[in-house]
C-alpha cells in the first residue's frame, strides 16, 4: 500500500475523486464536506450547510457539481466553481447513507433509512421514481455502470437488484409515457418504472454494501456477518459464487477493482483488505493501530484509492506504476506485463525480448523495480521485492525476439539492489550484514566489501563505484579501493540519474532535486511541492525532470522552469534536443516534442555564450513577463529591451539599462506626467541636462525649471521664467525666479504689488535703492519697520554655475555585445529616421512660453542655406592607379619610419587583488566596496553595513600611499603589498598589507575584559562590538587561526548578548521581576570564570532581595562551586544560610536553571531544549522564530535566520 495522501479530521463516512482534477470530496460525521487536492496536500474548500453527519457524497463525471445526503433528510446538489448549494431535494424521512449521479441521464440514486431507494431528475429538480421492497435501513445503492441497473444492500439481510430500463425509454421518449407519468404522479409508490431483478439472500446479517463489477457480470456485498460475498448475475437469475472470510468485524464497504482481478474491502475491525477474484483468497492487509474504516472510493480513470476511517482519509495505490527500465546507449531495456522488451529512440522499434517469471500474486508490489543491464554481456538483473528483496540475472540471446511464453531458468540471488559495476561483475547488496557482495555472471560471490555507511539502497556510481544511500546521507564507494570519494547530505534519494559524461549526477527525492557533481560536491537543490517523478540530462548538461503534472527543466546555477504541463505522469527515459523519451503508466514508450528555446537561451545567457543570445533574439519568439523578468533579474536590462513592445514596459528597461533615447520615446508615447518626471530623475542623473529641460517642459513643472536653469546658470531662459510666472499670475514663481536672477527691483515691485509693504520697505532700504525706499517710507507712515543697527549687508547673487556648457561630459564606451549587436533588431531596414534627440539641441525655444497661444515660426539665420534635395558633392578623393613599384616603395619607407607607441597600462594591483581573492577584508582594501559586501552578505548573511562603513574607509586608506610627484601632476596612489621585498618579482602580486590584524583582536579583548571586570559595562560593550564588527574583515594564514578566530566570535557574542542584559537590567528601576530574570539569564551566559562570579553574585544579591530566597539559594550553591575568593564565599554561605531557612521564592520567574536554555538576543527571554528556534548566520546568536527576517540585535549585521555558506578569512580555507 502507498500512501499519497493522508488527513485528519473527524470520521469520514463519504468519499467521492473528481474524474480531472486531483480532488476527492470527504463528507464528515460532524456535517461539514471537504474539498481535499490530495497531489499538492492542500485544502481547497469547505461546505457545512447539512445539519448533522453526511454519509454520502459524489462528483458528477461532467459539470462542476457534486451531490451529497445526511441525516437532515436532505439532499444538496451543490456547484462547486460558484461555492454553493445549488437546490435541495426533499422527500426522504429518515438518514440518507448514500447518493450517486447516474454516467449519462440527470439522475441522482439515493439510499436512506425510510426503506426506500429514490431516483431523481437533477436537472428537473423532481423524484422520478421511488424503489420499495427493503423492510429495513437501505445502507447503499448505486448505478450499473453501463446498464440499466440499480444495486441495493439493506440491514434486512439482502442485496437487490432493480430494472430501470422503462425509467431510462421513458426519459429518452417522454411523449409516449405522459399517461404513465400523470399516473406515478398520482401514486408514487404505484410506478412500474422500476422492478425488482433478482433478491440475492445469503448474508446473515445485515448488508452494509454492494457494488457492480466495471464490466463482468458479477456483484460483490460486504455486511455485519463479516463476510464478503461475491454474486453472479445473468438475464434470468441471479446466485453466489464465493464466500470471502477474514474479517473480524463489521465489513462497511467493499468493491471491485476497475484494473486488477482484485477486491478491495474495509471493517470496522481497522482493516483494508485486498482478495483475489480468481482464486478467491486474501492477498493483502493493511491495518490501523485505533481507527475503523467506513467507505472506499476509486478513482474513475487512474489507479488510485480512497478510504474513509474515524480520525480522517487516506488516498492510496495498491501497486508501484512506475515501469522497471534501463537505458543503454541510443536503447532501452524495459519490463511490461510479464516480458523484458527493447526500445529503439532511433528508429523507434519495440521488440519483446524475452518473458520473465511472474511472480504468483499472493501479494502485492512484487512487480520488477529495478533494470540494470550489460552492454557487453548482454544480461540483465531485474530486481523485485519477491521473497523480501530478490534479484534474478538473465543472458539475453544475442538474436532473441522472444515468441515462447516460458521463461528462461534465470540465476536468482537474495538481496535488495543489485547492479552491474564493470562487464561481468555486479554488486548486491547484504542489508542485514551492511556489506555489497561482488559476483560474476555465474552468481558466485568473488568479493565481499563492507559499506562506510549504514545503507538501505546502491545506486550505479561508475565502474567499480557505488553510490551507498543512508537515511540522510549518500555516498560513492569505491569497491577496489575500499574508500569513500564523495560524500553529500541530502533529503531521502528514491532515484538517481547521472549525465552522459558522468560528470554530473542528479539525485531525486519526493519533493526535491539535489544537483551534485561526479565527487558530490554540491552545486544546487530546488524544492518541488508536488512529487518528482523521474529525470534526464540534456546534451547541453540541463536536467529535465517530470512532476506528477509538468515536464520542467534546471539549469547548472539552480534556475529551473517548467517546458509544459502533463495530462498523465510520464517516466523521462532520454531527452535527445528538442525530443523528450517516455514510458507511461501503461509501459508504452511516447517521444514528446518539447520547446527547448527558453532553457537553451538562458543557459547560453549563464555560460556567456552571447554570439547564440543574439542569434535567439533575431530568431526566435521569446517573449513575455517571465523572460523579462528574468532578463532583467540576471543583469541584463539592455537584452530584455528587445523583447518588449509594450511601451510602459520598455520604458522602465530602457531607464534601468540607462539608455535615454528609448526612454524618450517610450515616454511620448506614454505621455503622462509621473513617465516625465521619472524620466527627467534619469537625464538629470545622466547630465543630460537638454533632456531634464525637455522633460519638465512637457510636465509644465516649473519650478524644477527654473532651478535647472539655475543651476546650468542659463540666465536668458531664467527671465522668460519671470515672464511665464508673471503671466500665469504666479507670484511665488515671480520671487523664486526674481531670486535666482539676482534682480532687486523685481523683487520690490513684487512684494509691493503683493502689499507686503513693509518687506519692500526692508529690500529695497537693505539694497541701497534710495528713492524706492524713501517712497515706501512715505507710504508705511509710522508703521515703516526700523533696520537693525550693527548689522553688516551683504549682496544675494546666485551662485556661479559649475558648468556652462549644456551637457555633463560623457565617457566614451564601447557598445556593449547586446546594444551594437542588437540595435537593428526590429527595425524595418538600415535607413531608420532619426529619433528627435539625436542632434536637436533640446529646448532652445521653450515650447511653454506660448502661454498666449502663439505660435513660433522657425527663422532662417543669415549664413544659414537651407538644402534641398541636391546630393552633397563631398570631398574629390579619386583612387590613383599608380605603378606597383611606386606602391611598394611606399611601404618600405612607411616601414622605417617608426612613430612612438606609448605602453599599454597593465593591470592595477587592486585589481590583480580582487581576481585572486574571496575574502572580504581584501576587497574592501582594493576599495572594492560593493564586491566586498556582497561577498559578507553571502558568506555571513550580513545586511546592515553602516556599522564596517568606518573599518572599510579604513582598510582602504590603509592599503595605499600616495606621492606628489610634480605640482602639475596629479597625486599618485601605490598599492601596499603583504611581505614585499625588494627582490620580489614585478609579476608576482602579494595580497594587500591590511591595517587589522589578528593580534590587535587579543589587545581588545584584554581590555573588553579589564573594562567588564571593572563594571564599565557601556565601555566593555562597545569593545565587545568593536570586535564583532573587525572579525569579517581580518584575514589570518592558518587553519588554526581561522578556528581562533571562530571561537573569538562566540566568545564576544556571549559578552555582548550578556552586557545588553545587565545593561538593561538597570534601565528597569520598577520591575523587580524582570531584573532578577535579567540578572539569572547573565549567569548562564558562557563567560570567564571571573566575571561568571561577579554575575552569580549579582544574580543572587538581586532575587535575596526579591524575597526569592529559593533561587538566590541556587546561585548561592554555583558560586561556592567556582572556588570564589574568600569575601565572595563568606557572603554565599551567609546568604545560603539565610536562605535555607525559608526555601520560598516570593514571585514566579520565567526561569528554570535545571533546563537547559539559550536566551533570545532579541526579547532576552529563555529558549529551551527541545523548542524551535533560528540563528544568526554570523555571531550564532540564538532568537525566538517570531524573530527570523528581522536584524540580529547582537552583532547589529546580519539578519537572522538568513542562508549564509560561513565565515572566509583564510586563503587556506579555500585550498
Amino acid at each position: 500500500m502507498l500512501t499519497k495522501f493522508e488527513t485528519k479530521s473527524n470520521r469520514v463516512k463519504g468519499l467521492s475523486f473528481h474524474s480531472q482534477r486531483p480532488w476527492i470530496l470527504a463528507s464528515l460525521h460532524s456535517g461539514v464536506i471537504q474539498l481535499w487536492d490530495y497531489r499538492m496536500g492542500t485544502l481547497i474548500d469547505r461546505f457545512d450547510e447539512h445539519d448533522g453527519p453526511v454519509r454520502g457524497v459524489h462528483f458528477h463525471r461532467t459539470q462542476p457539481l457534486f451531490v451529497s445526503g445526511g441525516d437532515d433528510y436532505k439532499i444538496k446538489v451543490w456547484n462547486y466553481k460558484m461555492h454553493r448549494c445549488l437546490f435541495t431535494l426533499l422527500g426522504h424521512l429518515d438518514y440518507i447513507r448514500t447518493v450517486q449521479f447516474h454516467n449519462e441521464y440527470p439522475w441522482i440514486v439515493s439510499a436512506s433509512d425510510d426503506q426506500t431507494i429514490r431516483i431523481w431528475n437533477w436537472q428537473s429538480r423532481t423524484c422520478i421514481s421511488v424503489l420499495t421492497g427493503h423492510n429495513h435501513y437501505v445502507m447503499c445503492a448505486s448505478f450499473h455502470p453501463k446498464e440499466d441497473l440499480v444495486v441495493s444492500a439493506s440491514l434486512d439481510q439482502t442485496v437487490r437488484v432493480w430494472d430501470i430500463g422503462a425509467l431510462r425509454k421513458k426519459t429518452v421518449s417522454p411523449a409516449d409515457d405522459i399517461l404513465r407519468l400523470t399516473q406515478m404522479n398520482t401514486d408514487l409508490f404505484g410506478g412500474v418504472d422500476a422492478v425488482v431483478k433478482y433478491v440475492l439472500e445469503g448474508h446473515d446479517r445485515g448488508v452494509n454494501w454492494a457494488a457492480f463489477h466495471p464490466s463482468l457480470p458479477l456483484i460483490v456485498s460486504g455486511a455485519d456477518d463479516r463476510q464478503v460475498k461475491l454474486w453472479r448475475m445473468n438475464d434470468t437469475k441471479a446466485w453466489e459464487v464465493d464466500t470471502l472470510r477474514g474479517h473480524m468485524n463489521n465489513v462497511s464497504c467493499v468493491m471491485f477493482h476497475a484494473k486488477q482481478d482484485i477486491i478491495v474491502s474495509n471493517s470496522e475491525d481497522k482493516s483494508i483488505r485486498v482478495w483475489d477474484v480468481t482464486k478467491r483468497t486474501g492477498v493483502q492487509t493493511f491495518r490501523r493501530e485505533h481507527d475503523r474504516f467506513w467507505i472506499l472510493a476509486a478513482h474513475p480513470e487512474m489507479n488510485l484509492l480512497a478510504a474513509g476511517h474515524d480520525s480522517g482519509m487516506i488516498v492510496f495505490k495498491l501497486e508501484r506504476e512506475r515501469p522497471a527500465f534501463s537505458v543503454s546507449g541510443d536503447s532501452i531495456f524495459y519490463t511490461k506485463e510479464r516480458f523484458l522488451r527493447f526500445y529503439e529512440f532511433s528508429t523507434q522499434k519495440d521488440i519483446q525480448l524475452i518473458p520473465i517469471r511472474r511472480p504468483g500474486s499472493t501479494t502485492l508490489n512484487q512487480g520488477p523495480r529495478t533494470l540494470s543491464y550489460s552492454p557487453t554481456e548482454n544480461a540483465v538483473l531485474i530486481c523485485s521485492d519477491v521473497d523480501g528483496g530478490s534479484y534474478e540475472l538473465y543472458i539475453i540471446p544475442k538474436d532473441s525476439v522472444g515468441r515462447s511464453d516460458t521463461a528462461q531458468d534465470a540465476k536468482r540471488g537474495a538481496g535488495g539492489c543489485a547492479l552491474f559495476v564493470a562487464r561481468n561483475r555486479f554488486a548486491v547488496l547484504d542489508k542485514s550484514n551492511n556489506q555489497v557482495l561482488v559476483k560474476n555472471l555465474k552468481n558466485e560471490i568473488v568479493k565481499k566489501s563492507s559499506l562506510p555507511v549504514a545503507t538501505d539502497a546502491i545506486f550505479y556510481a561508475g565502474t567499480g563505484n557505488l553510490l551507498c544511500r543512508a537515511e540522510d546521507r549518500v555516498v560513492i564507494f569505491d569497491l577496489q579501493q575500499r574508500t569513500v570519494l564523495g560524500d553529500l547530505q541530502t533529503p531521502f534519494v528514491k532515484y538517481v540519474v547521472w549525465s552522459n559524461d558522468m560528470e554530473s549526477v542528479a539525485l531525486l527525492s519526493k519533493h526535491a532535486i539535489i544537483i551534485a557533481n561526479k565527487k558530490l560536491v554540491h552545486r544546487c537543490t530546488l524544492h518541488e511541492t508536488i512529487r518528482v517523478k523521474s529525470g534526464a540530462w540534456d546534451d547541453n548538461g540541463v536536467f529535465i525532470y517530470t512532476t506528477l503534472n509538468h515536464i520542467k527543466y534546471c539549469l547548472p546555477n539552480g534556475d529551473n522552469g517548467i517546458i509544459r504541463t502533463l495530462d498523465v505522469p510520464i517516466y523521462i527515459t532520454k531527452v535527445s534536443g528538442n525530443t523528450i523519451y517516455c514510458l507511461d503508466r501503461d509501459g508504452k514508450n511516447r517521444a514528446i516534442a518539447i520547446d527547448a528555446t527558453e532553457y537553451v537561451f538562458k543557459l547560453s545567457l549563464l555560460r556567456k555564450k552571447y554570439d547564440n543570445v543574439m542569434s535567439m533574439i533575431r530568431n526566435s519568439q521569446l517573449c513575455g513577463q517571465a523572460m523579462i523578468a528574468y532578463l532583467q533579474q540576471k543583469g541584463f536590462p539592455e537584452v530584455a529591451l528587445h523583447f518588449v513592445k509594450d511601451e510602459r514596459t520598455r520604458f522602465n528597461l530602457a531607464l534601468e539599462s540607462g539608455n535615454i533615447q528609448i526612454a524618450v520615446a517610450s515616454a511620448k508615447e506614454i505621455d503622462e506626467k509621473d513617465h516625465w518626471y521619472r524620466l527627467g530623475v534619469e537625464a538629470l542623473r545622466q547630465g543630460n541636462a537638454s533632456i531634464v529641460e525637455y522633460a519638465y517642459q512637457r510636465t509644465k513643472n516649473f519650478e524644477r525649471l527654473s532651478f535647472l536653469y539655475l543651476i546650468t546658470g542659463n540666465m536668458d531662459k531664467l527671465s522668460k521664467m519671470l515672464r511665464i510666472a508673471e503671466l500665469k499670475n504666479d507670484v511665488m514663481g515671480q520671487f523664486h525666479n526674481a531670486l535666482y536672477l539676482g534682480d532687486i527691483q523685481e523683487r520690490v515691485k513684487i512684494l509691493e504689488s503683493a502689499g507686503h509693504l513693509p518687506l519692500a520697505y526692508v529690500t529695497a532700504a537693505v539694497h541701497g535703492l534710495t528713492e524706492t525706499a524713501e517712497r515706501l517710507e512715505a507710504e508705511l507712515g509710522d508703521n515703516a519697520p526700523a533696520l537693525p543697527a550693527g548689522k553688516k549687508r551683504s549682496l544675494l547673487m546666485p551662485p556661479a554655475p559649475i558648468s556652462c556648457s549644456g551637457d555633463w561630459p560623457l565617457l566614451r564606451v564601447m557598445k556593449g555585445i547586446f546594444e551594437g549587436g542588437l540595435d537593428n533588431v526590429g527595425k524595418g531596414g538600415p535607413e531608420e529616421e532619426e529619433d528627435e534627440a539625436d542632434g536637436a539641441n533640446w529646448g532652445e525655444d521653450l515650447d511653454i512660453v506660448d502661454v498666449d497661444g502663439q505660435n513660433h515660426v522657425e527663422v532662417i539665420e543669415d549664413g544659414e542655406v537651407e538644402e534641398g534635395d541636391e546630393e552633397e558633392g563631398g570631398w574629390d578623393l579619386e583612387d590613383l592607379e599608380l605603378p606597383p613599384e611606386l606602391e611598394n616603395s611606399n611601404a618600405i619607407a612607411n616601414s622605417r619610419t617608426s612613430a612612438f607607441v606609448a605602453p599599454s597600462p597593465g593591470m592595477p594591483v587592486s585589481q590583480i587583488w580582487i581576481q585572486k581573492s574571496s575574502l572580504a577584508g581584501e576587497h574592501a582594501a582594493a576599495g572594492n566596496f560593493d564586491t566586498a559586501m556582497r561577498l559578507l552578505s553571502r558568506q555571513l548573511g550580513i545586511k546592515n553595513f553602516a556599522p564596517l562603513k568606518p573599518f572599510f574607509l579604513e582598510l582602504h586608506s590603509g592599503s595605499h600611499t600616495y606621492l606628489r610627484a610634480f605640482s602639475s601632476a596629479p597625486v599618485i596612489s601605490l598599492a601596499l603589498e603583504k611581505g614585499w621585498t625588494e627582490s620580489a618579482s614585478p609579476n608576482v602580486r602579494s595580497p594587500p598589507a591590511l591595517v587589522y590584524k589578528f593580534a590587535q583582536l587579543d589587545e581588545k579583548l584584554r581590555s573588553a575584559y579589564k573594562a567588564t571586570t571593572d563594571g564599565k559595562f557601556s565601555e566593555a560593550l562597545r569593545l565587545f562590538l568593536n570586535i564583532l564588527h573587525t572579525i569579517p574583515l581580518v584575514v589570518v594564514e592558518s587553519r588554526r587561526e581561522v578556528d581562533e578566530v571562530k571561537e573569538l566570535i562566540v566568545v564576544a557574542k556571549e559578552y555582548v548578548l550578556g552586557l545588553r542584559m545587565e545593561v538593561r537590567r538597570k534601565e528597569l528601576r520598577n520591575n523587580a521581576v524582570q531584573q532578577q530574570e535579567l540578572a539569572a539569564y547573565f549567569t548562564h551566559c558562557n563567560l570567564q570564570k571571573v566575571h561568571l562570579r561577579l554575575a552569580l553574585l549579582n544574580a543572587m544579591s538581586v532575587c535575596f532581595k526579591g524575597g526569592n530566597f529559593a533561587t538566590a539559594a541556587s546561585f548561592a550553591r554555583r558560586l561556592l562551586e567556582t572556588d570564589p575568593p574568600a569575601t565572595q564565599a563568606s557572603k554565599a554561605r551567609q546568604v545560603l544560610q539565610a536562605c535555607e531557612k525559608n526555601m520560598k521564592d516570593a514571585n514566579q520567574l520565567n526561569y528554570d536553571f535545571r533546563n537547559p536554555f539559550v536566551v533570545c538576543g532579541a526579547t532576552f527571554v529563555p529558549v529551551y531544549r527541545g523548542q524551535k528556534d533560528v540563528a544568526c548566520p554570523y555571531c550564532t546568536s540564538r532568537f525566538v522564530p517570531a524573530i527570523e527576517g528581522q536584524l540580529c540585535t547582537v552583532c547589529d549585521l546580519a539578519v537572522v535566520g538568513a542562508d549564509a555558506s560561513g565565515l572566509l578569512c583564510s586563503a587556506a580555507q579555500m585550498r
